[in-house]
């Protein structure tokens, strides 16, 4: 009995790396922002239209009486924003980048239309998150792929965070395992046995010793958040950091990839007890491997 509760953990995590659907639950994010005309007054009723066409999503509103809209419950990726009032010029917001569980605030100020002309307008990353005083930071796609990781276990990149610290050798959860890393990390002075990890909003925590149950393959991890303190309302049961994970979609493209990470003697330098008067002691790993992904059914469901 004991043997088939540990795997439900693996074949749940196999289930939401095979298939992507619009669902991601806490690693959502959103789009919100405000309409104004020339001279800065509200103008409500507006029509905002959010498309993401490697995904098939669409999704519409309307500005309120503030002038106010948002767009909840959206994978990470990249989106298109356009607004449509009467009696006024359309305006489109191009390449407005969503990390995991994060809230982007896109403004428009309208003008007159004085022709069908349709105005793109450049999405700009604001210096300062406005939305929410969570405190925390994303890793992107391209780090989580691409930095060198000894192992290749994700968890090691929760030492980019600021406020991360390497943690001690003889930690409750943090003593390294032969093959599989570390089981969790120290940050904002929290204890390792504090975080919460969730994999497309579920949680992946065992809930004995509340450690990782198993580490997802970077080759499947999208980019993944770690929040310090000061939590969104959504998020409970942990007093320590909150690290909310998504996995790599598929698209309405196929797309797929091979790689090999390499390390040997030839790279790595020689170890405290492998001094020069004797002959490198040989060293070989190859972590090498493929991903494929496509739709299965087009703008719905993806591998």
């Amino acid at each position: 009995m004991h043997r088939k509760v540990a795997t439900f953990p693996w074949i749940l995590l196999l289930i939401l790396s095979f298939v992507s659907v619009a669902a991601f639950g806490q690693t959502t994010a959103s789009i919100k922002g405000t309409v104004t005309d020339a001279s800065g007054a509200a103008v409500p009723g507006a029509t905002v239209t959010v498309k993401n066409p490697d995904l098939g999503i669409e999704r519409t509103t309307q500005s309120n009486s503030a002038g106010d809209y948002e767009v909840p419950a959206l994978p990470p990726g990249k989106y298109s924003v356009q607004v449509q009032s009467k009696g006024f010029e359309t305006q489109i917001a191009k390449d407005v980048t969503l990390a995991v569980s994060q809230n982007t605030v896109q403004n428009f100020g309208l003008k007159v239309a004085s022709s069908s002309e349709v105005v793109t307008v450049e999405a700009t990353a604001p210096l300062v998150e406005t939305t929410t005083v969570t405190v925390g930071q994303s890793i992107d796609q391209r780090t989580v792929q691409e930095i060198p990781l000894n192992g290749r276990h994700f968890v090691d990149l929760g030492l980019l965070i600021p406020g991360s610290v390497t943690p001690p050798q003889n930690g409750f959860l943090t003593a390294p395992l032969r093959g599989q890393g570390s089981f969790a990390f120290n940050t904002a002075g929290n204890r390792e046995d504090t975080v919460n990890f969730m994999v497309n909003g579920v949680n992946l925590n065992d809930m004995v010793q509340n450690q990782i149950t198993f580490q997802p393959s970077i080759n499947t991890v999208s980019e993944f958040k770690v929040d310090n303190s000061t939590y969104s309302a959504e998020y409970g049961r942990n007093s320590g950091a909150i690290v909310n994970i998504a996995t790599r979609s598929g698209s309405n493209g196929y797309h797929g990839e091979l790689f090999e990470f390499i390390r040997n003697e030839a790279l790595d330098a020689r170890n405290f007890f492998n001094p020069t008067t004797q002959q490198q002691s040989p060293f070989k790993r190859n972590n090498f491997g493929a991903n494929f992904g496509g739709p299965i059914v087009k703008d719905k469901t993806f591998f």
